[in-house]
């Protein structure tokens, strides 16, 4: 469906975060005159109006009934597509889209490559538009990275670098290329379901001319075996990890060591971005150079620096136990505290309990909602861990327990909504609460054209 195609009919926008107001302001630019109504929380209500004064704005959760009134709902990716109200819309014969659907439909040329995965996908779509504007090649970076893809309708570009969730996966059109880059138990209250979850990322497989998926998770190789162009990285046939490089094939290329970006899964994450790249027919090689100036991620392994004696990490964009292992296991040989707990999604612990058993950090500090549930079943596995309430308790108890030159980590493999508006506000806070300049956390850089 093309924005055209809303043209008569009756559309509400279900959600005012910035998809939702970029859904909004493209249709606004191309049927002006259209109605629109607006589903959006109560504390929205005023700024809404702002917004857009010939919105109907409604402050409230529609259900099936209020979604009856209309042919079309464009709704954000936060809206999970298996509420009731939605899936009764379905049924009743309302269609159901979404900004990024929209896009797709709006862009066929487009050359794209989409990256998903339940972690990796956003530094993995940055290296690989950081790597293409290197070689000279407009690129845009876009997508759940932080800019909506509508905001971007009227540019033109050579290459589209597009983070999709997996509340995308199921919404984005033909891609030239779409990247896997890892596959875990993530987002369950979003997609009900383990096996929904998976369902929704491997959704990207249906609509790639070309797949690549990393050659390092047999479970995904097995779930993606079937595609008639499938690629991989992390093998030793192309582009993969070796004795602290990366390597295409025998060829060495690029010291970890020059990364900005610490940890071997990075490096990994770089091995995707290149093979990317060189499916896509670009020179992957004579970009491997621009590696040294990537920039980490704000909130993704991001060294804050040293403050009072401590060395202070930020990796608060960690929401899984396993992403907090793969952190741990990029600061090996340092004396680390981490900090984990927040917002409880019942996700199962028990790996990193055993994980915890064989290689402890120097001390393990449980926090948040679900900090007493992972205290309890890292104590039944006889692993030693502080519990404090809150974030900010936490990382007073960090200070005291961390000897001097000692790394301080936030990695809490838990949601922030127990405390905090985002991974990102969680983040703010903590290098706060460190002695840091939050000013300085700047945002991802180079989103949009470049």
């Amino acid at each position: 469906m093309r924005i055209a195609d809303l043209a008569g009919k009756r559309v509400a926008i279900w959600g005012f975060g910035r998809e939702g107001k970029a859904a909004i302001a493209a249709i606004r630019a191309r049927l002006p005159a259209l109605p629109l109504t607006l589903f959006c929380s109560p504390a929205e209500v005023t700024a809404a109006n702002a917004f857009d004064a010939a919105l109907v704005v409604r402050g409230e959760e529609p259900d099936a009934a209020a979604l009856a009134m209309f042919d079309v709902v464009v709704k954000s990716p936060g809206i999970s597509a298996y509420k009731p109200a939605l899936l009764a819309a379905r049924e009743a014969g309302i269609r159901v889209t979404s900004g990024t659907a929209l896009w797709f439909a709006e862009k066929p040329e487009a050359r794209v490559v989409a990256v998903t995965g339940t972690k990796g996908k956003s530094t993995t779509t940055a290296i690989l538009a950081h790597l293409a504007r290197g070689l000279g090649v407009r690129t845009v970076l876009a997508g759940n990275i932080g800019m909506p893809l509508l905001e971007l309708l009227d540019d033109a570009a050579e290459l589209w670098a597009i983070e999709l969730s997996s509340f995308q996966t199921g919404e984005a059109g033909p891609v030239e290329l779409g990247v896997i880059t890892s596959l875990y138990e993530e987002h369950l209250d979003w997609h009900g379901s383990r096996e929904r979850y998976i369902d929704d990322k491997l959704k990207l497989t249906g609509v790639s001319k070309q797949l690549l998926v990393n050659a390092t998770q047999p479970f995904l190789l097995d779930h993606t075996s079937a595609h008639p162009r499938r690629l991989v990285f992390g093998d030793a046939k192309g582009w993969h990890v070796a004795g602290g490089t990366i390597c295409r094939g025998a060829q060495a290329v690029f010291e970890i060591a020059n990364l900005r970006a610490p940890g071997e899964h990075n490096a990994l994450n770089a091995c995707a971005a290149l093979a990317a790249l060189e499916a896509m027919e670009f020179d992957a090689l004579k970009a491997a150079p621009s590696l040294a100036t990537f920039r980490p991620l704000p909130h993704r392994l991001q060294p804050l620096g040293e403050h009072d004696g401590f060395h202070w990490v930020n990796d608060s964009i960690s929401t899984t136990p396993l992403a907090t292992l793969a952190a741990l296991g990029s600061l090996q040989g340092r004396a680390v505290t981490v900090i984990v707990g927040g917002h409880d999604r019942g996700l199962d612990w028990s790996e990193f309990v055993a994980e915890m058993k064989a290689h402890a950090p120097h001390a393990i500090i449980a926090q948040g909602a679900n900090g007493p549930r992972i205290a309890r079943v890292l104590r039944e596995g006889g692993v030693a861990v502080e519990e404090t309430g809150d974030l900010a308790a936490a990382v007073a108890r960090a200070r005291t327990l961390t000897p001097a030159g000692g790394t301080i980590l936030l990695s809490p493999g838990a949601p922030s909504f127990d405390q905090f508006h985002d991974y990102a506000d969680r983040g703010r806070h903590f290098a706060e609460m460190a002695g840091f300049d939050v000013h300085e956390i700047v945002g991802i850089e180079g989103l949009g054209v470049g």
